[in-house]
């Protein structure tokens, strides 16, 4: 018989995915999906909502990655992972039910974090990820009740002139169908009779019943109550449930459960034990992440003192493991060794032929194997300037300026117009200039094209420096939805400016081409595995476009072969392995160690011929 399914007995019907006693599986329906947005914001990014009353709760990363899953309540009260603060594997309540959060091993497993639950929920729940890098997409889903649930679960009413009779003795109690009447008289049972879904209570007087036909049964054992279970929890509270045998009715001699009816047998009786709080103990989070992705950086983790109590494990103050020695909660990390700062050209011209200007010179980082990376892997604080100040002596200077532009800044309401104003040497007249010191003519003025209606449209600034330095890269910009108004310029959601096209927020590049690099395969096995072997791998010069070159520098060619495996080979001695027959060479000579007979009457010739081979 299935759980939940005991009003049923004996129908043959089992639970349903709805947890419906027979069910066909229409009172519940499934929401499932998968988070796929492609995100750039490092932080707390909604998934999904999982509303009340849901059951058979499953939210799953299909790919491992360093991202983080997250559980909050509709009040805005963190549950798992709240706060910036990684919390521990387990199980935490919410919503009134049990959550499960695992967290895959972090070498060997592949499947990615998940939450899991049985519900149903009393409230709504708000799933996040905590992103860090691509999202490799999060699975979800629940159940959730249709319309017919409630119909569904409503006990079938049982036809007139039915009944069920329901005996209760001190060791047992049994469901049997009854036909025609008879009259009993009070004795030492409780009876209750059940009749069109309603509980009559006992009378101990004669009354008019079905007549009862119990199934003959062997009555010469019964169940006697043996002992009880060890307690499931050492401290913090635990249960243990009662034993039962079966005996002879007679002498009590214990015999074999088989000999008494098991549909007799006593349902076991919960005790709570050990309900004493467990000792407190240091709950260790995982470290976070360096805070250098190169040189000595710092790494934090969580160190909370808890106690198990109750089935729960609660948060408690620090002075009750005052007892043990408390984990470090900061450390040093270095990822690898930083890039390093190069000038790779001498100071260019200055800018200007006279008066101060500007010369600038080539300055790239580079790693430690020669590569030229960005310059966030070097530390900025010391790279050398790649631009100063030049002074090439007084020069005559006056203001320049062209005519006022045709165009207003506005295509509507209050805007500008401008003008271009230089300070420029003067290379045609010959008489001694003021010089521009004097006050700057000004480069705009106020224009206005009449009044304006709202209007939304699309506002883009400007491209990001390229992400490669050579070879292909990508730009990005910020791109945002403004209403234009005669107060100015407001910021909108997004979909406000739905129906304009979009402009793009991310660009390929290609500032020029990279030179040829050396590139090399994986370490082959090494050829031996004691006494010394080697291994090898193929090494390359390909240019930017993936083709064979010869402008790779030959001294920082990486090796194609390299020794490997140089301890010496210490044979495995088996005290067991020994021949047990003197000719046990004529089998090693006749090639018969390959059957197992022979691997085993003669095992130290066989094994010292296989050691040779």
């Amino acid at each position: 018989i299935s759980p939940g399914c005991d009003a049923y007995l004996g129908s043959g019907k089992v639970m349903d995915k709805c947890g419906v006693c027979g069910g066909d599986n229409t009172t519940c329906r499934l929401v499932s999906g998968v988070f796929q947005h492609s995100l750039n914001k490092i932080g707390y990014h909604k998934i999904v909502e999982i509303p009340a009353g849901a059951t058979k709760i499953n939210v799953t990363e299909m790919v491992k990655s360093r991202n983080y899953l997250a559980l909050r309540s509709r009040s805005g009260r963190s549950i798992i992972n709240g706060n910036w603060v990684i919390d521990r594997p387990g199980k935490y309540e919410a919503g009134g039910t049990m959550f499960t959060y695992r967290r895959p091993n972090e070498i060997r497993s592949t499947t990615g974090e998940s939450f899991l639950a049985e519900g149903p929920t009393n409230e709504i729940l708000d799933i996040f990820m905590i992103f860090q890098q691509p999202n490799p997409g999060v699975h979800y889903e629940y159940l959730l009740p249709s319309q017919r649930a409630t119909d569904q679960q409503q006990p079938n009413p049982r036809p007139e002139g039915s009944f069920q009779c329901l005996t209760f003795s001190m060791f047992r109690y049994e469901f049997f169908s009854v036909t025609g009447t008879t009259s009993i008289s009070s004795n030492n049972f409780f009876y209750r009779f059940l009749h069109s879904g309603r509980m009559y209570p006992p009378h101990f007087s004669d009354i008019q019943v079905p007549v009862v036909q119990p199934p003959r049964r062997d009555k010469e054992y019964m169940w006697k109550m043996s002992g009880t279970t060890e307690c499931s929890a050492s401290c913090g509270k635990g249960f243990r449930y009662s034993t039962y045998n079966c005996v002879h009715r007679v002498n009590q001699v214990q015999v074999s459960n088989t000999l008494c009816d098991s549909s007799s047998r006593p349902s076991p009786e919960e005790e709570a034990c050990n309900l004493q709080p467990c000792p407190a103990f240091w709950d260790i989070g995982e470290w976070s992440e360096c805070s250098k992705t190169c040189g000595l950086g710092m790494q934090n983790r969580q160190v909370l003192c808890r106690q198990v109590y109750a089935n729960h494990t609660l948060n408690v103050h620090s002075s009750r493991c005052r007892h043990l020695e408390k984990p470090e909660t900061t450390s040093t990390c270095q990822l690898k060794i930083c890039s390093e700062w190069q000038i790779r050209s001498e100071w260019t011209a200055c800018s200007v032929p006279c008066g101060l200007g500007q010369r600038s010179r080539k300055v790239l980082c580079v790693s430690n194997v020669g590569d030229f990376v960005p310059d966030e892997e070097c530390n900025m604080n010391l790279r050398p300037s790649d631009v100063e100040n030049c002074d090439m002596g007084a020069c005559a200077k006056s203001w320049f300026y062209t005519e006022w532009g045709n165009r207003c800044s506005a295509e509507c309401g209050m805007g500008v117009r401008s003008r271009g104003v230089l300070c420029l040497i003067n290379h045609i007249s010959t008489l001694p200039l003021e010089g521009c010191d004097s006050e700057r003519p000004p480069d705009s003025q106020v224009c206005n094209n009449g009044p304006c209606e709202n209007r939304m449209e699309w506002f883009t600034g400007p491209w990001s420096q390229c992400s490669a330095e050579c070879g292909p890269g990508s730009q990005q910009r910020s791109v945002v939805c403004l209403v234009k108004s005669e107060e100015g310029f407001t910021v909108m959601p997004p979909y406000e400016c739905s129906s304009l096209d979009r402009p793009l927020s991310q660009q390929s590049c290609n500032l020029k081409a990279c030179r040829a690099k050396w590139y090399h395969t994986d370490w082959s096995a090494c050829s031996q595995t004691c006494e010394g072997g080697f291994r090898v791998r193929e090494v390359r010069c390909l240019s930017d476009t993936m083709m064979s070159s010869e402008e790779c520098d030959e001294q920082m060619r990486p090796k194609a072969k390299e020794n490997c495996n140089p301890r010496p080979c210490t044979p495995h001695i088996d005290e067991k392995c020994k021949d047990n027959y003197l000719n046990c060479n004529v089998v090693v000579q006749a090639r018969l160690c390959v059957y197992d007979y022979y691997k085993t009457t003669c095992c130290a010739s066989c094994s010292r011929m296989a050691s040779r081979r």
